[in-house]
């Protein structure tokens, strides 16, 4: 037979959250996993995103939201135009504001609770470790290698959790490395792409709910790890393409014995020269051509009666702008050798021939390309590409 409770008689079970807390986090709470231990541990937590565009907006919020006790944000860069379709915390009056400012402005509307510590730094090998060992759990939320390879690195020499995303056009993909034992991201990418052959949103444009699916991935499994300690994504790889109606995981090779960072007898044993290791910096924007006279200005074109110019961006892109008298040979196509040049090479060897893409960088590879293949004829490349143009010959002009 049940006891029965005296009147007035309470059992409150002691707990840090207060009662508003309780209110805010309740439907959370009762979900199997989590509860009133898990959300105390998310309270007490540390994490730190790294990147605050496409894929550290959406995870900022809702960690914030999740009620994540202390959110590092690190950033260098301010808010622009062409970010809002996808990075969620920026509208259109935060333009040319920091993105860090933005950020905390957003997320202390969204829950007064959390404790929000602004990063406005470029992060490398001089100021990583020194940040990241402030956190518990890090989110790399970037879109370059020289900053994947450091925050990895550094999350290994410190022990902490790393949560990765990436995504590039319909596509995506969320892992979680230096978990329990597990592989770090250097088991997986042992040596970094070629700068060459890489592209980032940038470049190759990015759907912005595929951001929003990525970014949401890596919140999940964040406040999984900190309110449960399990993982979903340690030795695996979400892969995401809503475009297509696919998500599926795929199991990742183990952790490496003869890792360089995390292995049995590493050699890395604290940050390097990640842009001399990747081959470039955050933005390609190196130089393939051997001499100046390789390579004119906007304006030099401008003033050039040309009468061949070659726009080597997707047909997609040309279909959208593209500058009087060029015709379009998309640079995947031309390095596959399935485009037909012939028609676009003059026959009068003395007749220059000019590359455009959007910002001077595949042009430069394609000038290089063309003189192996037409080694008499003369090639030259557009510095700064239509984004050149529209910043220093015509504002008008509708880039991208």
């Amino acid at each position: 037979m049940a006891e029965s409770v005296e009147e007035g008689a309470t059992n409150v079970v002691p707990t840090t959250l207060t009662n508003p807390e309780v209110l805010r986090y309740g439907r959370q709470m009762i979900v199997d996993g989590i509860g009133l231990p898990g959300q105390e541990g998310l309270k007490k937590s540390k994490v730190l995103i790294v990147g605050l565009g496409a894929l550290g907006c959406p995870s900022a919020h809702y960690l914030a939201a999740a009620g994540v006790g202390t959110l590092g944000l690190l950033d260098d860069d301010i808010v622009d135009a062409s970010n809002l379709h996808r990075q969620i915390l920026h509208s259109e009056k935060e333009i040319g504001v920091h993105k860090v400012d933005s950020a905390i402005s957003r997320l202390h509307a969204v829950n007064k609770h959390v404790t929000l510590v602004p990063h406005k730094v470029d992060l490398n090998a001089s100021n990583a470790l020194p940040i990241i060992e402030q956190y518990d759990l890090v989110l790399d939320c970037t879109d370059n290698a020289t900053t994947r390879y450091l925050v990895n690195d550094c999350c290994v020499l410190l022990k902490k959790v790393l949560v990765s995303g990436a995504a590039l056009r319909f596509e995506g993909q969320v892992s979680t490395y230096n978990y329990k034992g597990g592989p770090c991201y250097r088991c997986i990418n042992p040596n970094p792409p070629n700068p060459d052959t890489t592209l980032n949103c940038f470049e190759a444009g990015v759907l912005g709910p595929v951001t929003g699916i990525v970014g949401s991935l890596q919140a999940a499994e964040a406040i999984k790890i900190l309110a449960s300690n399990e993982s979903a994504y340690a030795g695996k790889m979400m892969l995401v393409s809503p475009w297509d109606g696919i998500m599926k995981a795929i199991t990742l090779r183990s952790r490496q014995k003869d890792c360089v960072v995390c292995g049995d007898n590493p050699s890395v044993t604290s940050p390097v020269d990640y842009v001399q290791f990747c081959g470039s910096g955050k933005n390609k924007a190196y130089s393939n051509a051997s001499t100046e006279q390789e390579r004119i200005t906007c304006k030099q074109l401008k003033e050039t009666p040309y009468k061949h110019l070659i726009d080597v961006r997707p047909a997609v892109e040309f279909g959208i702008c593209a500058l009087g008298k060029s015709v379009c040979v998309p640079f995947g196509e031309m390095m596959s050798d399935k485009a037909d040049l012939e028609p676009h090479i003059p026959e009068d060897t003395s007749e220059p021939v000019y590359l455009l893409c959007r910002a001077g960088i595949n042009s430069q590879v394609a000038v290089q390309y063309l003189k192996e293949k037409y080694p008499n004829h003369c090639f030259k490349d557009i510095i700064g590409g239509l984004l050149g143009w529209t910043s220093d010959i015509d504002p008008s002009f509708p880039m991208y």
